[in-house]
């Protein structure tokens, strides 16, 4: 099965970018997330999309 979501921090080292920055991507809406228990989780579909938008 394919990973729908994964980690902020694994966010931050697939995108090479940091914490604030993740997460103000996640407050505009270039990042969609989900809460889990107290996990925020990014969809995978969102990553990839935003790289997809700056190739």
């Amino acid at each position: 099965m394919e990973q729908l979501t994964t980690s902020v921090n694994a966010t931050m080292r697939a995108l090479g970018l940091g914490r604030t920055t993740v997460n103000a991507m996640i407050s505009d809406g270039r990042l969609e997330s989900v809460k889990l228990g107290g996990r925020r989780l990014v969809k995978v579909a969102s990553i990839r999309r935003l790289i997809e938008d700056k190739a």
